[in-house]
Protein backbone atom coordinates (compact mmCIF):
# COMPACT_ATOMS: atom_id res chain seq x y z
CA UNK A 1 0.00 0.00 0.00
CA UNK A 2 1.59 3.25 -1.18
CA UNK A 3 1.54 6.44 0.86
CA UNK A 4 1.25 9.61 -1.23
CA UNK A 5 2.90 12.90 -0.29
CA UNK A 6 0.09 15.50 -0.64
CA UNK A 7 2.49 18.31 -1.55
CA UNK A 8 4.28 16.48 -4.36
CA UNK A 9 1.32 14.17 -5.08
CA UNK A 10 3.81 11.33 -5.54
CA UNK A 11 4.12 8.03 -3.66
CA UNK A 12 6.93 8.21 -1.15
CA UNK A 13 6.60 5.09 1.03
CA UNK A 14 5.02 1.65 0.99
CA UNK A 15 3.58 -0.45 3.81
CA UNK A 16 2.00 -3.90 3.82
CA UNK A 17 -1.72 -3.84 3.00
CA UNK A 18 -3.62 -5.98 5.49
CA UNK A 19 -7.05 -7.54 5.31
CA UNK A 20 -9.58 -9.24 7.55
CA UNK A 21 -7.32 -12.28 8.11
CA UNK A 22 -4.46 -10.05 9.23
CA UNK A 23 -6.80 -8.27 11.64
CA UNK A 24 -7.85 -11.62 13.12
CA UNK A 25 -4.20 -12.67 13.52
CA UNK A 26 -3.38 -9.42 15.29
CA UNK A 27 -6.27 -9.81 17.73
CA UNK A 28 -5.28 -13.43 18.38
CA UNK A 29 -1.71 -12.32 19.13
CA UNK A 30 -2.95 -9.62 21.48
CA UNK A 31 -5.32 -12.08 23.16
CA UNK A 32 -2.53 -14.58 23.73
CA UNK A 33 -0.23 -11.86 25.08
CA UNK A 34 -2.91 -10.70 27.48
CA UNK A 35 -4.08 -14.10 28.66
CA UNK A 36 -0.69 -15.77 28.99
CA UNK A 37 2.07 -13.21 28.51
CA UNK A 38 4.00 -11.14 31.05
CA UNK A 39 2.71 -7.65 30.21
CA UNK A 40 -0.48 -7.56 32.36
CA UNK A 41 1.39 -9.28 35.20
CA UNK A 42 4.57 -7.24 34.95
CA UNK A 43 3.58 -4.62 37.50
CA UNK A 44 3.36 -0.87 37.10
CA UNK A 45 7.01 -0.13 37.79
CA UNK A 46 8.38 -2.48 35.12
CA UNK A 47 5.80 -1.39 32.54
CA UNK A 48 6.64 2.22 33.38
CA UNK A 49 10.31 1.56 32.58
CA UNK A 50 9.50 0.01 29.20
CA UNK A 51 7.19 2.88 28.24
CA UNK A 52 9.83 5.43 29.19
CA UNK A 53 12.37 3.51 27.12
CA UNK A 54 10.03 3.80 24.13
CA UNK A 55 9.68 7.54 24.78
CA UNK A 56 13.49 7.81 24.84
CA UNK A 57 13.73 6.06 21.49
CA UNK A 58 11.06 8.32 20.02
CA UNK A 59 13.11 11.34 21.05
CA UNK A 60 16.17 9.80 19.40
CA UNK A 61 14.15 9.29 16.19
CA UNK A 62 12.18 12.54 16.41
CA UNK A 63 13.34 13.86 13.04
CA UNK A 64 12.38 10.63 11.30
CA UNK A 65 8.95 10.54 12.94
CA UNK A 66 8.24 14.21 12.16
CA UNK A 67 9.33 13.81 8.54
CA UNK A 68 6.99 10.82 8.18
CA UNK A 69 3.92 12.82 9.22
CA UNK A 70 4.95 15.75 7.01
CA UNK A 71 5.32 13.47 3.99
CA UNK A 72 2.16 11.51 4.76
CA UNK A 73 -0.35 14.33 5.27
CA UNK A 74 1.33 17.60 4.30
CA UNK A 75 1.73 18.94 7.84
CA UNK A 76 4.40 21.71 8.15
CA UNK A 77 7.55 20.19 9.62
CA UNK A 78 7.56 22.63 12.54
CA UNK A 79 4.09 21.41 13.54
CA UNK A 80 5.07 17.77 13.00
CA UNK A 81 7.99 18.21 15.40
CA UNK A 82 5.60 19.64 17.96
CA UNK A 83 3.36 16.60 17.48
CA UNK A 84 6.28 14.24 18.11
CA UNK A 85 7.06 16.00 21.37
CA UNK A 86 3.40 15.70 22.38
CA UNK A 87 3.48 12.00 21.47
CA UNK A 88 6.53 11.42 23.64
CA UNK A 89 4.78 13.18 26.49
CA UNK A 90 1.73 10.91 26.07
CA UNK A 91 3.89 7.89 26.89
CA UNK A 92 5.73 9.56 29.74
CA UNK A 93 2.59 10.97 31.33
CA UNK A 94 0.54 7.78 31.27
CA UNK A 95 3.49 5.62 32.34
CA UNK A 96 3.84 7.78 35.44
CA UNK A 97 0.11 8.30 35.96
CA UNK A 98 -0.62 4.57 36.09
CA UNK A 99 2.32 4.01 38.44
CA UNK A 100 1.27 6.76 40.87
CA UNK A 101 -2.53 6.60 40.77
CA UNK A 102 -4.20 5.52 44.01
CA UNK A 103 -7.41 3.55 44.42
CA UNK A 104 -10.35 4.07 46.76
CA UNK A 105 -10.85 2.50 50.16
CA UNK A 106 -14.25 2.37 51.88
CA UNK A 107 -14.35 2.18 55.70
CA UNK A 108 -17.06 -0.17 56.95
CA UNK A 109 -18.44 -0.36 60.48
CA UNK A 110 -19.10 -4.08 60.08
CA UNK A 111 -15.46 -5.08 60.48
CA UNK A 112 -14.85 -5.38 56.74
CA UNK A 113 -12.43 -3.53 54.50
CA UNK A 114 -13.52 -2.64 50.97
CA UNK A 115 -11.35 -1.21 48.23
CA UNK A 116 -11.24 -0.77 44.46
CA UNK A 117 -8.81 -2.64 42.25
CA UNK A 118 -8.29 -1.53 38.64
CA UNK A 119 -7.55 -4.51 36.44
CA UNK A 120 -6.64 -4.14 32.74
CA UNK A 121 -9.63 -4.60 30.46
CA UNK A 122 -7.95 -6.92 27.96
CA UNK A 123 -7.47 -6.47 24.23
CA UNK A 124 -7.87 -2.89 23.03
CA UNK A 125 -8.52 -1.95 19.41
CA UNK A 126 -7.34 1.59 18.67
CA UNK A 127 -8.28 3.23 15.37
CA UNK A 128 -6.53 6.54 14.77
CA UNK A 129 -7.11 9.34 12.23
CA UNK A 130 -4.93 10.82 9.51
CA UNK A 131 -4.73 14.44 10.72
CA UNK A 132 -2.43 13.77 13.71
CA UNK A 133 -1.10 10.32 12.77
CA UNK A 134 1.40 9.83 15.56
CA UNK A 135 0.01 12.06 18.29
CA UNK A 136 -3.52 10.65 18.32
CA UNK A 137 -2.27 7.08 18.00
CA UNK A 138 -0.10 7.50 21.09
CA UNK A 139 -2.96 9.25 22.92
CA UNK A 140 -4.83 5.94 22.70
CA UNK A 141 -2.00 3.43 22.90
CA UNK A 142 -0.10 4.93 25.85
CA UNK A 143 -2.83 4.71 28.53
CA UNK A 144 -4.04 1.34 27.28
CA UNK A 145 -0.53 -0.11 27.61
CA UNK A 146 0.22 1.66 30.89
CA UNK A 147 -2.75 -0.05 32.52
CA UNK A 148 -1.63 -3.49 31.34
CA UNK A 149 -3.74 -4.03 28.23
CA UNK A 150 -2.55 -5.33 24.90
CA UNK A 151 -3.31 -3.29 21.79
CA UNK A 152 -4.13 -3.67 18.12
CA UNK A 153 -3.63 -0.33 16.39
CA UNK A 154 -5.05 0.47 12.97
CA UNK A 155 -3.77 3.82 11.68
CA UNK A 156 -5.52 5.68 8.88
CA UNK A 157 -4.65 4.19 5.51
CA UNK A 158 -3.48 7.59 4.17
CA UNK A 159 -0.91 8.13 6.94
CA UNK A 160 0.67 4.80 7.91
CA UNK A 161 4.38 5.52 8.21
CA UNK A 162 5.00 7.13 11.62
CA UNK A 163 3.04 4.40 13.40
CA UNK A 164 5.07 1.76 11.56
CA UNK A 165 8.22 3.40 12.92
CA UNK A 166 6.62 3.48 16.38
CA UNK A 167 5.97 -0.27 16.25
CA UNK A 168 9.59 -0.98 15.37
CA UNK A 169 10.78 1.21 18.22
CA UNK A 170 8.44 -0.64 20.60
CA UNK A 171 10.20 -3.90 19.73
CA UNK A 172 13.55 -2.24 20.38
CA UNK A 173 12.24 -0.89 23.70
CA UNK A 174 11.53 -4.41 24.92
CA UNK A 175 7.79 -4.88 24.42
CA UNK A 176 6.91 -8.59 24.65
CA UNK A 177 5.44 -10.18 21.49
CA UNK A 178 1.78 -9.46 20.91
CA UNK A 179 1.56 -6.47 23.25
CA UNK A 180 1.49 -3.81 20.52
CA UNK A 181 0.29 -4.87 17.08
CA UNK A 182 -0.11 -2.61 14.03
CA UNK A 183 -2.32 -3.59 11.10
CA UNK A 184 -2.53 -1.41 7.99
CA UNK A 185 -5.57 -1.47 5.76
CA UNK A 186 -8.94 -0.02 4.96
CA UNK A 187 -12.03 0.23 7.13
CA UNK A 188 -15.26 -1.04 5.54
CA UNK A 189 -15.28 -4.73 4.65
CA UNK A 190 -11.61 -4.98 5.57
CA UNK A 191 -9.34 -4.45 8.58
CA UNK A 192 -11.55 -1.91 10.36
CA UNK A 193 -14.72 -3.99 10.12
CA UNK A 194 -12.91 -7.16 11.16
CA UNK A 195 -11.40 -5.52 14.24
CA UNK A 196 -14.59 -3.89 15.50
CA UNK A 197 -16.64 -7.07 15.03
CA UNK A 198 -14.14 -9.45 16.65
CA UNK A 199 -15.60 -11.02 19.84
CA UNK A 200 -12.13 -11.30 21.42
CA UNK A 201 -11.84 -7.50 21.63
CA UNK A 202 -12.57 -5.90 25.01
CA UNK A 203 -12.36 -2.16 24.25
CA UNK A 204 -12.54 0.01 21.12
CA UNK A 205 -11.23 3.56 20.99
CA UNK A 206 -11.73 5.56 17.79
CA UNK A 207 -11.06 9.09 16.61
CA UNK A 208 -12.53 10.16 13.31
CA UNK A 209 -15.62 11.15 11.39
CA UNK A 210 -19.01 10.99 13.13
CA UNK A 211 -20.61 8.71 10.54
CA UNK A 212 -17.83 6.16 10.94
CA UNK A 213 -18.17 6.41 14.71
CA UNK A 214 -21.82 5.38 14.47
CA UNK A 215 -20.87 2.34 12.38
CA UNK A 216 -18.22 1.32 14.92
CA UNK A 217 -20.63 1.78 17.83
CA UNK A 218 -23.18 -0.45 16.08
CA UNK A 219 -20.58 -3.17 15.46
CA UNK A 220 -19.31 -3.01 19.03
CA UNK A 221 -22.81 -3.23 20.46
CA UNK A 222 -23.27 -6.70 19.02
CA UNK A 223 -20.53 -7.95 21.36
CA UNK A 224 -21.34 -5.48 24.16
CA UNK A 225 -17.86 -3.96 23.82
CA UNK A 226 -17.42 -0.53 25.45
CA UNK A 227 -16.38 2.20 23.03
CA UNK A 228 -14.73 5.59 23.37
CA UNK A 229 -15.51 7.78 20.36
CA UNK A 230 -13.92 11.18 19.71
CA UNK A 231 -15.67 12.40 16.59
CA UNK A 232 -16.24 15.53 14.53
CA UNK A 233 -16.59 19.12 15.59
CA UNK A 234 -17.78 22.53 14.48
CA UNK A 235 -16.21 24.65 17.18
CA UNK A 236 -17.55 28.09 18.05
CA UNK A 237 -14.99 30.84 18.64
CA UNK A 238 -16.67 33.72 20.50
CA UNK A 239 -14.95 37.11 20.74
CA UNK A 240 -16.57 39.73 22.96
CA UNK A 241 -15.93 43.42 22.43
CA UNK A 242 -13.80 43.67 25.58
CA UNK A 243 -11.36 40.98 24.39
CA UNK A 244 -7.64 41.56 23.92
CA UNK A 245 -7.78 41.74 20.13
CA UNK A 246 -4.13 40.91 19.52
CA UNK A 247 -4.52 37.72 21.52
CA UNK A 248 -7.90 36.86 20.01
CA UNK A 249 -6.66 37.35 16.44
CA UNK A 250 -3.61 35.20 17.13
CA UNK A 251 -5.68 32.30 18.42
CA UNK A 252 -8.34 32.73 15.75
CA UNK A 253 -5.59 32.15 13.17
CA UNK A 254 -4.18 29.16 15.06
CA UNK A 255 -7.57 27.57 15.67
CA UNK A 256 -8.54 27.26 12.00
CA UNK A 257 -5.37 27.55 9.91
CA UNK A 258 -3.03 25.34 11.94
CA UNK A 259 -2.69 21.98 10.17
CA UNK A 260 -4.70 23.58 7.32
CA UNK A 261 -7.83 23.37 9.45
CA UNK A 262 -7.68 19.57 9.43
CA UNK A 263 -8.41 19.51 13.15
CA UNK A 264 -11.57 18.26 14.84
CA UNK A 265 -11.13 21.08 17.39
CA UNK A 266 -10.94 23.80 14.75
CA UNK A 267 -12.66 27.09 15.53
CA UNK A 268 -14.54 27.10 12.26
CA UNK A 269 -17.45 29.29 13.42
CA UNK A 270 -16.18 32.73 14.45
CA UNK A 271 -18.65 34.95 16.31
CA UNK A 272 -17.59 38.59 16.75
CA UNK A 273 -19.45 41.11 18.87
CA UNK A 274 -20.62 43.88 16.59
CA UNK A 275 -18.60 46.64 18.27
CA UNK A 276 -15.28 45.06 17.25
CA UNK A 277 -16.41 43.22 14.10
CA UNK A 278 -14.88 45.54 11.49
CA UNK A 279 -11.56 46.07 13.29
CA UNK A 280 -11.20 42.37 14.07
CA UNK A 281 -11.92 41.36 10.47
CA UNK A 282 -9.31 43.81 9.18
CA UNK A 283 -6.67 42.44 11.53
CA UNK A 284 -7.74 38.85 10.97
CA UNK A 285 -7.55 39.07 7.20
CA UNK A 286 -4.11 40.68 7.41
CA UNK A 287 -2.87 37.94 9.76
CA UNK A 288 -4.23 35.16 7.54
CA UNK A 289 -2.66 36.66 4.43
CA UNK A 290 0.67 37.11 6.26
CA UNK A 291 1.09 33.39 6.95
CA UNK A 292 4.14 31.95 5.19
CA UNK A 293 2.68 29.54 2.63
CA UNK A 294 4.92 26.93 1.07
CA UNK A 295 6.51 23.50 1.06
CA UNK A 296 5.66 21.74 4.35
CA UNK A 297 9.21 20.37 4.52
CA UNK A 298 10.61 23.92 4.75
CA UNK A 299 11.01 24.91 8.43
CA UNK A 300 9.94 28.47 7.53
CA UNK A 301 6.53 27.33 6.26
CA UNK A 302 3.63 28.20 8.56
CA UNK A 303 0.83 27.01 6.29
CA UNK A 304 0.85 24.26 3.69
CA UNK A 305 -2.07 24.56 1.26
CA UNK A 306 -1.84 20.91 0.24
CA UNK A 307 -4.66 18.99 1.93
CA UNK A 308 -4.07 15.43 3.04
CA UNK A 309 -5.53 13.67 -0.01
CA UNK A 310 -7.26 14.31 -3.30
CA UNK A 311 -10.50 12.93 -1.88
CA UNK A 312 -10.36 15.32 1.04
CA UNK A 313 -9.51 18.24 -1.24
CA UNK A 314 -12.65 17.56 -3.26
CA UNK A 315 -14.70 17.59 -0.06
CA UNK A 316 -13.26 20.85 1.29
CA UNK A 317 -13.38 22.67 -2.06
CA UNK A 318 -17.07 21.76 -2.44
CA UNK A 319 -17.90 24.10 0.47
CA UNK A 320 -16.66 27.11 -1.48
CA UNK A 321 -19.19 26.87 -4.30
CA UNK A 322 -22.09 29.32 -4.50
CA UNK A 323 -24.71 26.90 -3.18
CA UNK A 324 -22.68 25.93 -0.10
CA UNK A 325 -21.90 29.55 0.75
CA UNK A 326 -25.63 30.31 0.70
CA UNK A 327 -25.08 33.92 -0.21
CA UNK A 328 -21.91 34.32 1.84
CA UNK A 329 -18.75 35.79 0.33
CA UNK A 330 -15.11 34.81 0.47
CA UNK A 331 -13.19 37.67 2.09
CA UNK A 332 -9.79 36.12 1.42
CA UNK A 333 -8.36 32.78 0.40
CA UNK A 334 -10.02 30.14 -1.72
CA UNK A 335 -8.49 27.50 -3.93
CA UNK A 336 -4.88 27.73 -5.07
CA UNK A 337 -4.23 28.49 -8.73
CA UNK A 338 -3.49 25.62 -11.08
CA UNK A 339 -3.50 21.91 -10.36
CA UNK A 340 -3.09 20.46 -6.91
CA UNK A 341 -4.93 19.77 -3.71
CA UNK A 342 -4.52 23.31 -2.41
CA UNK A 343 -6.81 25.53 -0.33
CA UNK A 344 -5.50 28.82 1.07
CA UNK A 345 -6.47 30.29 4.47
CA UNK A 346 -10.08 31.21 3.75
CA UNK A 347 -12.39 33.61 5.60
CA UNK A 348 -16.10 33.67 4.72
CA UNK A 349 -18.49 36.43 5.77
CA UNK A 350 -22.24 37.08 5.48
CA UNK A 351 -23.20 33.41 5.27
CA UNK A 352 -26.67 32.65 6.68
CA UNK A 353 -27.01 30.25 9.59
CA UNK A 354 -28.51 27.49 7.45
CA UNK A 355 -25.73 27.46 4.83
CA UNK A 356 -23.71 24.25 4.41
CA UNK A 357 -20.53 26.14 5.14
CA UNK A 358 -21.96 27.03 8.57
CA UNK A 359 -23.72 23.78 9.46
CA UNK A 360 -21.34 21.03 8.37
CA UNK A 361 -17.84 20.06 9.45
CA UNK A 362 -15.52 21.12 6.63
CA UNK A 363 -12.24 19.93 8.16
CA UNK A 364 -10.25 22.42 6.18
CA UNK A 365 -8.88 26.00 6.40
CA UNK A 366 -12.28 27.66 6.05
CA UNK A 367 -13.80 29.86 8.79
CA UNK A 368 -17.17 31.63 8.77
CA UNK A 369 -17.34 35.00 10.58
CA UNK A 370 -20.67 36.18 11.98
CA UNK A 371 -21.49 39.30 14.05
CA UNK A 372 -23.60 39.16 17.22
CA UNK A 373 -25.01 41.68 19.68
CA UNK A 374 -25.80 40.00 23.01
CA UNK A 375 -24.53 37.16 25.15
CA UNK A 376 -27.81 35.26 24.94
CA UNK A 377 -27.74 35.56 21.16
CA UNK A 378 -24.22 34.20 20.75
CA UNK A 379 -24.75 31.32 23.19
CA UNK A 380 -27.79 30.27 21.17
CA UNK A 381 -25.78 30.51 17.93
CA UNK A 382 -22.86 28.56 19.37
CA UNK A 383 -25.12 25.78 20.64
CA UNK A 384 -27.10 25.57 17.40
CA UNK A 385 -25.16 22.57 16.08
CA UNK A 386 -25.30 18.81 16.29
CA UNK A 387 -21.66 18.84 17.40
CA UNK A 388 -20.23 19.64 20.82
CA UNK A 389 -16.51 18.97 20.96
CA UNK A 390 -15.09 22.34 21.93
CA UNK A 391 -15.53 26.09 21.99
CA UNK A 392 -13.49 29.24 22.70
CA UNK A 393 -14.37 32.42 24.56
CA UNK A 394 -12.34 35.63 24.40
CA UNK A 395 -13.14 38.27 27.00
CA UNK A 396 -11.33 40.24 29.72
CA UNK A 397 -14.38 39.98 31.98
CA UNK A 398 -14.02 37.10 34.42
CA UNK A 399 -17.75 36.88 35.10
CA UNK A 400 -18.52 36.69 31.38
CA UNK A 401 -15.90 33.97 30.94
CA UNK A 402 -17.33 31.81 33.74
CA UNK A 403 -20.94 32.38 32.78
CA UNK A 404 -20.58 31.72 29.05
CA UNK A 405 -18.27 28.72 29.51
CA UNK A 406 -20.92 27.11 31.70
CA UNK A 407 -23.64 27.65 29.11
CA UNK A 408 -21.83 26.19 26.11
CA UNK A 409 -22.53 22.60 25.07
CA UNK A 410 -18.95 21.46 24.58
CA UNK A 411 -16.55 18.93 26.02
CA UNK A 412 -13.77 21.52 26.25
CA UNK A 413 -14.00 25.32 26.51
CA UNK A 414 -10.85 27.38 26.10
CA UNK A 415 -10.88 30.91 27.49
CA UNK A 416 -8.44 33.38 25.89
CA UNK A 417 -6.42 30.50 24.39
CA UNK A 418 -6.69 27.41 22.19
CA UNK A 419 -5.26 23.87 22.02
CA UNK A 420 -3.78 23.99 25.51
CA UNK A 421 -4.02 20.50 26.97
CA UNK A 422 -3.57 19.03 30.42
CA UNK A 423 -3.47 15.25 30.09
CA UNK A 424 -5.20 14.88 33.46
CA UNK A 425 -8.35 16.61 32.16
CA UNK A 426 -11.26 14.84 30.44
CA UNK A 427 -11.27 14.97 26.65
CA UNK A 428 -14.28 14.18 24.47
CA UNK A 429 -17.48 15.65 23.13
CA UNK A 430 -21.25 15.70 23.30
CA UNK A 431 -23.84 15.07 20.61
CA UNK A 432 -22.28 13.90 17.35
CA UNK A 433 -18.84 14.80 18.68
CA UNK A 434 -18.57 11.55 20.54
CA UNK A 435 -19.17 9.21 23.44
CA UNK A 436 -17.04 8.96 26.58
CA UNK A 437 -13.97 10.76 27.87
CA UNK A 438 -10.26 9.97 27.93
CA UNK A 439 -7.38 11.58 29.82
CA UNK A 440 -5.95 10.97 33.30
CA UNK A 441 -8.33 9.01 35.50
CA UNK A 442 -10.92 9.07 32.70
CA UNK A 443 -8.56 6.92 30.62
CA UNK A 444 -8.12 4.65 33.61
CA UNK A 445 -11.88 4.20 33.88
CA UNK A 446 -12.14 3.23 30.21
CA UNK A 447 -9.09 0.99 29.88
CA UNK A 448 -9.64 -0.96 33.11
CA UNK A 449 -12.28 -3.10 34.77
CA UNK A 450 -12.79 -1.62 38.26
CA UNK A 451 -13.25 -4.41 40.76
CA UNK A 452 -14.69 -4.06 44.28
CA UNK A 453 -12.86 -6.21 46.83
CA UNK A 454 -14.45 -6.71 50.26
CA UNK A 455 -12.42 -8.40 53.00
CA UNK A 456 -13.42 -9.41 56.51
CA UNK A 457 -10.70 -8.12 58.84
CA UNK A 458 -12.24 -8.55 62.31
CA UNK A 459 -14.36 -11.33 63.78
Amino acid sequence: MASVDPYTREPWATVALGGAEDAARAVAAAREAFDSGPWPRMGFEKRQAVLHRLADLMEEHADELAAADTHDMGKPISQARHDVARSVWNFRFFADHARMTSSEAYPMDSGHHAFTQYDPAGVVVAISPWNFPLMLSTWKVAPALAWGNTVVLKPAEDTPVSVTILARLAVEAGFPPGVLNVVHGYGPDSVGSALTANPDVDRITFTGESGTGKIIAAAASRNLVPVSLELGGKGANIVFDDADLDNAVHWAVESIFRNAGQVCLAGSRLYLQRGIYDEFMTRYRAAAEALVVGDPKDPATQFSPALASEEHYRKVSSYLDEASLGGGRVVTGGLTDGEGWGVLPTIVADAPGDARVVREEIFGPVVVATPFDTEDEVVALANDTRYGLNAMVFTENLSTAHRVSGRLNAGTVWVNCFFIRDLRAPFGGVGESGVGREGGTFSREFFTEPKAVVMQITR
